[in-house]
């Protein structure tokens, strides 16, 4: 398949401008006349792949989430009202103010002016719509119901969008509160206290313990904190060279998961996105074992993507999926227990929802707990440190009224 730029006349009066997939430039001609306009000019582009790449050359970095769902959301309600795939994505090139967005959307478009499906078309895109994203389409086509796909993967990127600002939302304090300590402690070790120092020197009296710990904390912050940005870059690189390997990023993950109250958040929100997608996917008519591959690259946790890994080799030797996970000693009892139900009753993808609905309960529930103990944890910390440094300039002085009197 080549890409073809044409310039035609839609009527005497318009000249349009685009770009097809065809196979080749007689093809090509014969799509033109199809489409009912007059050719003027026609000339071939770069392959598809070329094209592809120099449309991710384009789109420097990743297209937020909320643009992903926005443009799933406009477009299901543009295919449901009866128009057409290319209209639609018309419209929608002319309303999305993303410029990198806009960028994928025309690209979309003109490969599905080819004849190409629209799974087709956004399988070009892997870094914008993920395997999910394409599989459920797909589906979608297969089953001539590809409006109702749409809606639902629009219920499903909100929804997954809505996980990610609760998180968010609920650590931006934390970490600002956090940010404007560690800059009120830079501040009074750097600036200060260095000048009170000097002024207890003067003086010629011995320093108390506190105070001279203080002290030379405060100088190897002030003329070493190039050697501690340089430690922390080295430690920072080394980190993510052992987390770029299976081993280190399945140990380290197996780390983040037994951290007190993030541990058991992450895998809550991670137990509810595994069976959330598993179910749209079963729902929408996937095969499992394709389900399960797809389900296992939208897993962060390396630990959790390993046990779904094992429970796909189980399935694919004939076993069932709760058997695949009986033997997990991170998969929790009562969602195995839950799949075991559904595939008895054989409505596996309506179990599955309701373990998605009951960990996002239970994310929730865990969100406001680590709100309530993450704050004060800070406050204390931010006081304990801060009141030491405090102290520590006060003893001296303290002292020197005290031998005054």
């Amino acid at each position: 398949m080549a890409r073809f730029a044409y310039e035609a006349k839609k009527s005497p009066q318009e000249i349009i401008k685009g770009v097809l997939v065809a196979d080749n430039k007689a093809a090509a001609v014969q799509k033109i006349a199809h489409m009912g306009y007059f050719l003027v000019s026609l000339d071939e582009e770069a392959s598809a792949a070329q094209a592809a790449q120099g449309v991710a050359s384009q789109v420097l970095g990743r297209i937020a989430l909320k643009d992903v769902a926005s443009f799933t959301r406009q477009l299901s309600d543009l295919m449901e009202s009866g128009i057409t795939i290319v209209k639609a994505l018309d419209i929608l090139y002319n309303q999305t103010p993303n410029k990198k967005l806009k960028s994928v959307i025309m690209d979309i478009r003109d490969f599905c002016i080819g004849g190409s499906p629209l799974s087709d078309a956004l399988a070009r895109h892997p870094k914008v719509f993920s395997n999910l994203y394409v599989s459920m389409v797909r589906s979608g086509e297969t089953g001539g119901a590809l409006e109702k796909i749409l809606h639902r993967l629009s219920d499903f990127s909100e929804k997954q969008l809505d996980i990610q600002t609760k998180i968010r939302t609920a650590l931006a304090y934390p970490v600002l509160m956090s940010l404007v300590g560690l800059a009120t402690i830079i501040i009074l070790m750097t600036f200060v206290i260095p000048k009170m120092m000097v002024m207890f020197a003067d003086l010629g009296q011995a320093l108390p313990l506190p105070t001279q710990i203080l002290l030379v904390i405060s100088t190897a912050v002030k003329n070493y904190w190039w050697a501690l940005v340089i430690a922390a870059f080295f430690a920072g690189a080394f980190l993510a060279k052992v987390y770029a390997t299976p081993e280190g990023r399945l140990s380290l993950d197996n780390l983040k998961l037994k951290v007190p109250i993030f541990g058991e958040l992450g895998m809550k929100v991670e137990l509810a996105r595994f069976a959330r997608t598993l179910a749209t996917l079963l729902e929408n008519g996937v095969p499992i074992l394709e389900s399960l591959k797809v389900t296992s690259d939208t897993i962060d946790n390396a630990v959790i993507k390993k046990e779904i890994e094992k429970a796909y080799d189980a399935v694919r030797e004939g076993s069932s999926l709760a058997n695949g996970f009986f033997a997990s000693a991170v998969i929790p009892g009562s969602v195995i227990n839950m799949i075991s139900i559904g595939e008895e009753a054989g409505h596996l993808e309506r179990s599955l929802f309701k373990v998605a609905q009951s960990y996002d309960r239970e994310s929730d529930e865990a969100i406001k707990v680590m709100m309530s103990l993450l704050e004060p944890m800070l406050i204390l910390t931010l006081g304990v440190v801060v009141g030491f440094i405090v102290i520590s300039m006060l003893l001296p002085i303290f002292e020197i009224n005290f031998m005054t009197r």
